[in-house]
């Protein structure tokens, strides 16, 4: 009996002891923690689902519940569709709830008999916040199912690649896809691994059941990586070795066709809703502000400056988002940036706080210069300064208008709409009107977007540079695998065949990696493994690229299987990487036109017009200014006597009209709003979800952006103005 206690004892162990180096036996937990940091971005929305939307429950039809619930269950959140319907529901009400409680203490306050046309506006526009805020959280399942797609999809070409690779010298899924499952990156590794995961639970007997569950999610989205793999499944079957080969082979050549295809697809269908975009969300917005100045005076002020923000930071802008995601949750998947920032080595300047700091203490100052039209009318500020609440051109020794007034504020009278002759608020300042307060709220718009170009500039800089010296090193380290691979082939050791790489690729960047290996071979005694993998003195801690790691995680596998087995593994990833970064290239290339004319739209028509606009808005104030200045000396309009200009200030009252100052304001913002919302569509257009390239591009375009928009306004500002002042007193 002891005999028999001993023997399983002993066997007990040794399956223990094989099972812990087993991916399978430490899945769970190690699921369990990669979920935990990898949808970290999306626990918001799951937190705010199940507190608001647990506040009663919402029976849906069984069409839009498994449509909701699907959607949930692709992003990865615990969250149930009748919590997500109630929380766009709550969402809902509280804005009309405090739309109304606002509407009505403003109506209190004021102390008017009837809806003044600002109060009616004021409503109207919340209902519509309302209806924004309930769009936004009802479709916020499937934008976050569709962004945890894009990041998933950019990693199925190599994760193909890996499991054909390894089922080239070994015919085992389920090892062909626990090696896929290591080597691979962000969401679709931990599909991968939830693959096992079923499998441990009991879900499914076997791994082939889990991955055809796993693949039937795909089947809209991606038919083609699911295709892929069904081919790779086939190839179990195949007893001819060859013909094993050739479906392998196949079901890579598939999942490249098939992402080509729906590119191709894509970027003929997207010019037509992108140019909607660039007409609706800039064209359009941006001429229609030339006739706002002269609207506003024209209807009496009802158009206020906040009617003018609200309209142009808002609405437009949410029409602008809502037309770009439907662009964008379009996009076909299998195509992007595969690399994951969480594992570049600078990764914590990016997380880092400190730029934030830094760009707010550049900016702050910038941002109080654009405020001092308004610094100057409070009494404190001036009588400390010992300054005035406002100068004339003649006082600051500017000949041309002397009588121009820098920052101009008019004191207005507000009246009962429904009794005119009722003051209700006396001597309530309106402005400011002159040029240098809309020179000064240049600042304004300038301080933001400085704020975030130095921000994110400071964050992605170092990362972008890493990442672009990762992809070069890429480029050429095919070459020198295929040397290695010839190397291998030819029956040389992988101890020797790594000198004779690093002798003949001196000169060339992946020179140092292969210098390094032999280095750790020869004089520290190194085996491979721990010559490029060990933790202090491995070649790949000097060369952090997920393609290296796993070509060399791949001529240390298939080495056991024989030196020729190594060598084809080699030179088949190789050859495949090549075609993939051919496709790339032609991917990009369809997408060139489109890509490169949002670009230009974004960062130089739009800015170019919106400064032109704020300059004629300048214009038309200090002509009619100038007029009602005139009129008051009792002038008329001139030899053709079409009137006095008392009858025409009475038509176009400056008071009325909308500060330039809140003009210029609303229209910098809405630049640095679009840029932001097409930098983010264009680089979701062109490489899939990348946070890093996003930040790092939106640190360009709106360096370029507003400083053209800023620059432009300035100068049209100036001369526009110059021009009226010399052709009024002429």
């Amino acid at each position: 009996m002891a005999g028999t206690e001993d023997i399983i004892k002993k066997y007990t162990e040794k399956i223990e002891k094989e099972i812990s180096s087993s991916q399978a036996s430490h899945e769970s937990k190690e699921y369990l923690q990669f979920k935990q940091d990898m949808v970290m971005e999306v626990t918001r929305y799951e937190r705010w689902a199940k507190s608001l939307g647990s506040t009663f429950k919402v029976k849906l039809s069984d069409k839009e519940n498994t449509k909701i619930q699907r959607y949930l269950d692709d992003s990865h959140l615990d969250v149930t569709a009748s919590q997500a319907l109630a929380l766009s529901i709550m969402s809902l009400l509280i804005v009309f709830a405090i739309t109304l409680i606002g509407a009505f203490s403003i109506f209190l306050i004021n102390g008017s008999e009837t809806v003044s046309p600002e109060l009616f506006t004021f409503v109207v526009l919340g209902m519509l916040a309302a209806l924004f805020i309930f769009y936004y959280t009802y479709t916020m399942p499937q934008r976050l199912a569709n962004s945890w797609k894009m990041k998933a999809s950019s990693q199925m070409v190599p994760a193909i690649l890996y499991v054909v690779i390894y089922m080239k010298h070994t015919s085992n899924l389920e090892r062909a896809i626990e090696f896929a499952a290591q080597h691979l990156e962000g969401p679709l590794a931990l599909d991968l691994k939830k693959i096992f995961y079923d499998v441990e639970i009991s879900k499914f007997s076997t791994i082939k059941q889990s991955l055809d569950n796993y693949l039937e999610g795909w089947n809209d989205y991606a038919p083609e990586f699911v295709e892929s793999f069904h081919l790779i499944e086939s190839s179990l079957y195949e007893p001819s070795e060859n013909r094993r080969v050739q479906i392998l082979e196949k079901g890579l050549q598939v999942i490249l066709d098939g992402i080509y295809e729906k590119m191709l697809k894509y970027s003929r269908e997207i010019r037509s809703p992108l140019t909607n975009v660039y007409m609706l969300g800039i064209i359009l917005p941006t001429l229609g502000l030339a006739i706002i100045p002269l609207a506003s005076t024209l209807l009496q002020g009802a158009i206020k400056w906040y009617h003018v923000m609200i309209l142009f930071n808002i609405i437009v802008p949410f029409i602008v988002f809502f037309m770009t995601s439907e662009i964008m949750l379009k996009r076909p998947g299998g195509y992007g940036d595969a690399s994951i920032l969480e594992l570049n080595p600078d990764y914590p300047k990016y997380k880092s706080k400190k730029p934030w700091l830094i760009a707010g203490a550049i900016a702050l100052p910038l941002f109080v210069i654009g405020i001092l039209p308004f610094l100057f009318q409070m009494n404190f500020f001036v009588d400390t300064l010992g300054l005035q609440k406002d100068y004339t051109f003649e006082e600051v020794g500017i000949s041309m208008a002397p009588e121009t007034k820098l920052f101009d504020f008019k004191t207005l009278n507000i009246t009962s709409p429904s009794n005119p002759e009722r003051v209700i608020q006396k001597s309530t300042l309106a402005g400011p009107f002159g040029p240098l307060g809309t020179i000064l709220s240049l600042f304004i718009p300038f301080s933001i977007a400085l704020f975030f170009v130095i921000a994110y500039k400071k964050k992605t800089y170092d990362l972008i540079k890493s990442r672009d010296k990762t992809k070069s090193l890429e480029d050429e380290f095919t070459n020198s695998l295929f040397q290695l691979g010839n190397r291998l082939g030819d029956g040389m050791p992988p101890e020797i065949a790594f000198s004779k790489v690093a002798e003949s690729t001196k000169g060339q960047a992946t020179n140092q990696f292969f210098v390094t290996i032999n280095q750790n071979i020869q004089q520290m005694g190194m085996s491979v493994d721990n010559a490029v993998f060990d933790k202090k003195r491995g070649a790949i801690i000097y060369f952090p690229s997920a393609l290296i790691a796993t070509s060399m995680r791949i001529l240390i596998e298939s080495s056991k299987k024989g030196l020729q087995v190594a060598a084809r593994s080699l030179m088949s990833i190789s050859d495949y990487v090549k075609n993939i970064q051919k496709i790339n290239q032609r991917l990009k290339d369809l997408l060139a036109e489109v890509v490169s004319d949002m670009k230009s739209n974004m960062t130089f028509l739009a800015p170019l017009l919106a400064g032109i606009v704020v300059g004629l808005s300048s214009m038309i104030i200090a002509v009619i200014s100038k007029l009602e200045t005139q009129a008051l000396q009792g002038g008329e309009l001139g030899a053709n006597n079409l009137g006095s200009l008392a009858g025409v200030v009475k038509i176009f009252a400056s008071s009325e009209m909308i500060p330039p100052y809140f003009l210029q304001l609303a229209v910098g913002t809405y630049i640095i709003e679009i840029i932001f919302i097409l930098t983010i569509a264009l680089v979701t257009l062109d490489a899939g979800k990348d946070p890093l390239r996003e930040k790092y591009d939106l640190s360009k375009n709106l360096k370029t952006g507003i400083f053209l928009y800023l620059l432009t306004a300035l100068f049209s500002i100036v001369v526009l103005t110059m021009l009226a002042a010399f052709a009024i007193n002429f």
